[in-house]
């Protein structure tokens, strides 16, 4: 059985959204499955299926708070890195 993603559990807590470093956070919605295309200093990250797009900045190698927040609501709508996510 595979080990939970500590990255994708400490989202979820919602306890440390000043905490998480940007590069972690690029590569849990790599993994779970997003696309991206940069445009300047903002990462966009799609994902078939997923209504809404995620358009991401960092502040000093760490994710912003705010959009923490935007990345564990998609999570938790779409049910994403768990077994009942759905498959397209």
């Amino acid at each position: 059985m595979s080990q939970p993603d500590p990255l994708l559990a400490k989202i979820l807590s919602g306890i440390s959204d000043t905490a998480i470093p940007f590069a972690q956070l690029w590569q849990l919605l790599t993994r779970l499955g997003f696309n991206e295309h940069i445009r300047g200093g903002h990462y966009i990250f799609t994902k078939q299926g997923v209504e809404e797009i995620l358009n991401l900045q960092h502040h000093n190698g760490k994710a912003k708070a705010y959009q923490i927040k935007l990345v564990r609501a998609v999570i938790l709508k779409y049910q994403l890195g768990t077994k009942n996510e759905p498959s397209l």
